[in-house]
């Protein structure tokens, strides 16, 4: 039997899952499913380390990527078959997370209109018999819709398979098996409850039936969920599969075109430009060896495509000398020469040992790394200046995963098993974590 999983989190969805997206395909891989869509919550941040990790690992699996919307009591999944179904799935979570605050994100029914690139999973919910919005997602998206069904051994499982059977009757749709899966292994049971209590703010054992009754949200074997899920349902997951090609590897830089003036192409602009920064540069004349190797830096950023992004980075930092921002270049930016005489950075490649290929390589198939700073009290110039510029539908600002620290992941493990503050705090004293013979684990468990 061939199945995929269409509905996991990861801990990318914050306190609602216990296990990493490598840890997810890895275990998928194992149990033999053929896809597994990773789906968190309004991101599609977790998918990331899934695509590096099938790839590291060299898995055979396939790897689907979705996400999970909730709105009016009700789960949407909504999973991305080609490019322009991704595009505008990172569409609909912009949107929503720039209606609320940091950390929230609000959607509306309307929004999912115009995902005509999308495949969706609507979970029914017999607690919740609500049709308005499977009605509405039925008119726009028939062709591209089914009921997801997951059976998690409780004591609404029937009701619930009843139900979705219903409304497939009723909307004429299919229903695929879904798993909902919190962890990659039933193991992580424990870990996803004190998540739980975290996420509550209050014990384990004060959470009562906030906790899942039954360890069915990690990923099964094949042989147990041929006995929960009518054959055709496990089916129509690998019907989903197969409609499913993207792949993160589709994704490139795609600059400005528009810093190009009429007469030019990207590379004879950044060649004219570095002939003017030369002048300023090297006001007694360049080298043999300098322009030899301004010509080897010229060649590789041709061949590999990059002069539209070192056009970018020269517009930004031209703007901060118009508006006397100061800036500073850095990292391996300062091994290029090119990077010099466009004033990105101030390092004079005279006065050291440059090493283009720290920088740019053939063998990394990668855009370089340019990190320019600008004083932090007017930096919101520079992001001003990049929204007028190019558009806010055009520009994002990146960004980064905030993960536990070993003292605050202690605290708030210690308040979710009911250990007294006191204590916790003891514990966080008298762990040394630069103990190379002993690991953090091993003085906890010294410390009682």
């Amino acid at each position: 039997m061939d199945y995929s999983e269409l509905y996991c989190l990861s801990n990318f969805s914050f306190l609602r899952a216990a296990s990493h997206p490598e840890e997810l395909v890895q275990r998928a891989a194992e149990l033999g499913y053929k896809a597994l869509a990773i789906t968190d919550e309004c991101s599609v941040a977790g998918v990331v380390r899934a695509y590096q990790a099938i790839r590291d690992h060299e898995l055979e699996i396939k790897l689907i990527i979705g996400s999970e919307f909730r709105l009016q009591q009700q789960t949407i999944l909504v999973l991305a078959p080609n490019r322009k179904a991704y595009a505008q799935l990172c569409g609909l979570i912009s949107q929503g997370r720039r209606r609320s605050p940091k950390g929230e994100y609000e959607v509306y029914k309307e929004d999912f209109a115009g995902l005509d690139a999308c495949l969706l999973i609507h979970l029914p919910s017999p607690e919740n018999p609500n049709t308005r919005l499977l009605s509405y997602l039925h008119e726009h998206h028939h062709q591209r819709l089914w009921l997801g069904c997951h059976r998690r051994l409780s004591s609404i499982d029937q009701q619930r398979q009843q139900y979705s059977q219903q409304l497939a009757h009723d909307y004429d749709l299919p229903i695929c098996a879904v798993g909902q899966v919190y962890m990659h292994h039933p193991a992580r049971q424990m870990l996803h409850d004190t998540l739980t209590a975290i996420s509550l703010g209050m014990p384990v054992q004060a959470c009562g039936y906030a906790l899942q009754g039954n360890r069915e949200h990690s990923l099964r074997p094949l042989d147990k969920l041929t006995r929960l899920y009518p054959k055709a349902w496990l089916a129509e997951t690998q019907r989903i599969s197969e409609q499913c090609h993207f792949c993160l590897s589709e994704l490139s830089y795609q600059y400005p075109a528009e810093l190009v003036p009429e007469g030019f192409d990207a590379n004879s602009y950044l060649r004219h430009l570095v002939e003017q920064g030369k002048r300023l540069r090297f006001p007694g004349g360049v080298s043999a060896h300098i322009s030899q190797i301004i010509e080897k830096e010229l060649a590789l950023i041709a061949e590999q495509n990059y002069a539209h992004f070192f056009l970018t980075i020269h517009d930004l930092v031209r703007f901060a000398q118009e508006q006397q921002i100061l800036y500073q270049g850095r990292g391996s930016a300062a091994n290029s020469i090119v990077c010099y005489c466009l004033q990105i950075t101030a390092v004079d490649p005279r006065q050291i040992d440059v090493l283009f290929e720290r920088f740019i390589s053939k063998e990394r198939a990668e855009p370089p790394d340019i990190d320019v700073d600008f004083e932090h009290q007017r930096r919101e110039e520079i992001i001003q200046y990049i929204y007028r510029k190019y558009g806010r539908q055009r520009a994002a600002l990146a960004a980064t995963v905030i993960t536990y620290r070993f003292k605050s992941a202690v605290r708030d493990v210690g308040k979710a098993l009911g250990l007294p503050l006191p204590q916790l705090e003891l514990f966080i004293k008298n762990v040394d974590r630069r103990d190379r013979g002993q690991s953090w684990a091993e003085q906890l468990a010294q410390l009682g």
